[in-house]
Formats: structure tokens, sequence, C-alpha cells
């Protein structure tokens, strides 16, 4: 099995391993929740692998897959991890919710989450979505109280655009900014990925393998149940599916004259963007898992790594990352305050 290195995610002192482990499925958004007893199984691996990173959020359910790692996490479990968890999601009524960051929310949610965690303090803090209603400055004077208070370690924020990373990181050192960072998923390198690198921020790719597109290309919407929410992807509509079909299949046959699969194929090519960048590809299957880590073992050279660009440049991809008007990208000034889950 491929042996999983340690990193320095940003500089402000946290350190984890080069590869995490994204929690999300297990509990939510990719159809029904999995058996718990499965998922703890699938956790401990993972730490025992050396994937100590662990990503959840209070969304995520929402409140079970904080719930799930908590329990994980028993019996001296939490001080082998580097946990990291999401705030922002305010559900209010029939699906409804409201991204909120005001300083009374802020203080709740962390307070939430260190319950449902059975933790006392969470290393790194997202984040989830920027409260537009609420200057970034103000949000992160809270959050700022948090780690002085010892409820938390770090500071992260996800898909927030350059300037609110600029503001906020002129309040309070930001460790990590999360983003969707994948072959098919790359305009955050234009702005997002420069300014972490200038303010010394540590960067979290989430689904870096294209929500399992790079697992099983078109394949995949077949598999997916009914609840799944990545069937009202526009990346994943009939559409647009055919003309992606086209991305996978040219990863695949590079994957199969590399001797890898083109999974490892797509994690090795983000794992080469620099030693700032760690991947947390999610999985509820241990087979899929250790997959994943093989990618650390894959070599690119700077002509593969062209080559594969190639294949999924930004006039080959159609569709978009998220359905219109559920959770926008940073590029439309970073979250609004109110949508619904049942969007997705």
């Amino acid at each position: 099995m491929a042996k999983v290195g340690r990193m320095k995610l940003g500089s402000q002192g946290l350190e984890v391993s080069q590869q995490g482990l994204g929690c999300m499925g297990m509990s939510a958004a990719y159809g029904p929740p999995k058996p718990e007893p499965d998922m703890v199984a699938l956790i401990h691996h993972a730490i025992q692998s050396g994937v100590t990173f662990l990503d959840t959020a209070d969304v995520y359910g929402p409140h079970t897959n904080e719930i799930l790692i908590g329990k994980a996490l028993k019996g001296g479990m939490r001080e082998k991890v580097e946990l990291a968890t999401k705030f922002s999601f305010n559900f209010i009524e029939d699906g409804k919710f409201e991204i909120r960051g005001d300083p009374e929310y802020v203080r709740a949610a962390c307070e939430g989450s260190l319950k449902r965690l059975e933790i006392d303090c969470i290393d790194l803090y997202f984040q989830h979505r920027v409260d537009t209603r609420v200057p970034i400055e103000v949000t992160m004077g809270e959050l700022k109280k948090l780690v002085e208070e010892g409820k938390i370690k770090y500071i992260g924020l996800s898909e927030a655009s350059a300037s609110t990373i600029r503001r906020a990181h002129a309040v309070h050192p930001i460790t990590a900014v999360q983003i969707e960072w994948s072959l098919w998923s790359r305009d955050v390198e234009e702005e997002i990925i420069p300014t972490c690198r200038e303010l010394g921020i540590g960067i979290v790719a989430y689904s870096p393998l294209g929500r399992g597109f790079f697992s099983s290309g078109s394949k995949l919407i077949d598999t997916l149940s009914q609840d799944d929410f990545r069937k009202a992807l526009p990346r994943f509509q009939p559409e647009n599916l055919e003309t992606n079909r086209t991305i996978f299949e040219r990863v695949n046959e590079m994957a199969m004259k590399k001797g890898c699969t083109p999974s490892q194929l797509a994690l090795a090519w983000l794992q080469h963007q620099g030693n700032d960048v760690c991947p947390i590809p999610g999985t509820t299957k241990i087979e899929n898992f250790n997959d994943n880590i093989g990618a650390l073992s894959v070599k690119l050279t700077p002509q593969e790594m062209t080559e594969l660009e190639s294949f999924a440049a930004a006039d080959v991809v159609k569709g978009d990352r998220f359905p219109h008007g559920f959770v926008p990208t940073w590029k439309n000034s970073d979250t609004p305050p109110l949508s619904s889950w049942k969007a997705v």
C-alpha cells in the first residue's frame, strides 16, 4: 500500500496527511446514509493507513455526519487526526436554508459542532459559504475570538472570492481555503490559487475526482440512487454527459498506458500541483480508498501534465459545477443569502 506522507497546510503551523478523506458521502447528498459500522471501519482504516485529515460539516445530514465522525474518533482516535468541519448553512423550513456569518450564529454553530463531534477543540474551522450580508471582517472577528478561547485552532474559508480571502486574512491569518479543484474544474487557477500562494494559505481541493466522474465516467450516472444530488448537476445531464464522456475516455486511455486507474491519474495530477495542495477525495468503500492513496505513487512528467489538462480544457467541459440558483461559485460575489437544499 502507498505510504501517505505529511505536509504543512498553510503557514500557520497545521500539519496534515498529504491526502485527506472527505466524509460527506457517508451520511448525505450521495444517496442514502451508509451503514454506520462500515463507515466507522473505513475511517479507522484511513487513519491506520496514514490519512489523518478528515473533512466534515454541520450541513452534512444535517448534523449526522459530525455525529458519525464523533463516534469513530472515540477510544483514543481523536489524538491521531486533524479534524476539519464547517458552518454557515442555517436551515429554516421545508429544506430551505440561509447562509449566515453573523457572530451569534458563528458561535452557536461552533458549539453545536463541538458537541456533536464530542471534542473540545476543532483543528480547522471553515466558513462553508460567505454570508454577503455580513462583512467578512465581522465574521472573522468572532472566529478570532474562538481561536483565543481554544475552541478552534485554525481558520479556513470555502468557496470565497480572492478579495474576500484578502480581507479575511487581514483580520486573522487564514490557514486554508477549500475549493472545488479537479481536471475539469480549473477556473480557480486564475485568481484563487495565486492569492492563496501569495498569502501562504494552504489549498484543500474537494471533489478532486469530479464527484466520482473520473472513477467511472458516464457509467456513474447509472449507478446513482434517486436521491443522489449529482443527478441534478449540469455536467451529468444527458446533453452534457455525451461530450464529457470523451474526457474520461482520454484520461482512462492514458491511465492504462501508465498502469494506474483513471481516478489515480486524476488525483496524481492534483497532487503534482504543489506541496501546498491537499486533495480530499470522498469514498464509502475501503477498496476505493486504497485506490485513491495509490495516486501518491503515480509520477507525472510536465508533458503528461499538459496532455492531461488538454483533455479537459475549459472549452471542452460541458455544464456548470452547480445547478443554476443553488450555491454559485465565488465568481458570483460569493453566495446569496437564501437558497433551497431541494434545488439539488
